[in-house]
């Protein structure tokens, strides 16, 4: 895996629902290299910090390969990297064979994968559509949030490196496929509760399902 493309963006007025909100989701690339700290990307807009940032989601990684799928849907948008709301764009990254806890090497820093990314409205404004959440849930193409172990800076063209990965994890795309509910499982739910490296917010979401299913 490689990094192709580093993001960030400054906070953004938009109306959703006759309201207006800030959302830091528009990002665009950068010339110079991001500063990983572990509470978030130096000089990129984190609005909603309730589901955004903090220590489990400091940092959010999607994959280069994915932007294809999403040109083909919506010909029409004004593409560039870092549309889809992510820091890093990278090269070969693939959900399904991604660990929750895998600890990676990315340039200067070290991170840990947390889980993956649950889309909200604020992606729905920037699309033009709220149909986009049931697609990006359906796609499977989450791209990941990582906390971060060891600060440093990040550069076009940092090689991504898999230093360890835990025993019997599940991937990022098990745990994503469980946020719709005709795929939900026991057995992925409550393995997923036994994994202390899930970031908390998820925690919560899985423990919610786990009741929805006696």
């Amino acid at each position: 895996m490689k990094i192709i493309s580093t993001n960030v963006g400054q906070a953004q007025t938009i109306t959703w629902k006759d309201k207006t909100v800030q959302t830091g989701i528009f990002k665009k690339p950068r010339k110079e290299p991001v500063f990983l700290t572990r509470t978030g990307v130096k000089g990129d807009a984190v609005v909603n910090q309730k589901v955004h940032g903090g220590i489990d989601k400091s940092c959010y990684l999607y994959s280069a390969g994915h932007y294809a799928y999403w040109q083909e849907k919506y010909p029409g948008l004004d593409w560039n990297w870092g549309f889809l709301g992510e820091n890093l764009t990278v090269k070969g990254l693939a959900e399904n064979k991604m660990h929750i806890g895998d600890v990676l090497e990315i340039g200067e820093t070290i991170v840990k994968i947390t889980q993956p990314r649950i889309p909200c409205y604020k992606l729905g404004v920037k699309f033009g559509t709220q149909e986009i959440l049931k697609q990006f849930l359906a796609s499977g193409f989450s791209g990941i949030y990582v906390k971060v172990l060891q600060e440093g800076a990040v550069r076009v063209g940092d090689d991504v490196y898999l230093l360890e990965r835990p025993s019997d994890s599940l991937t990022v795309a098990e745990v994503f496929s469980q946020f719709t509910l005709e795929n939900r499982d026991k057995y992925l739910i409550d393995k997923a509760l036994q994994d202390s490296n899930l970031a908390q917010s998820i925690v919560k979401d899985f423990r919610r399902f786990r009741e929805g299913l006696g």
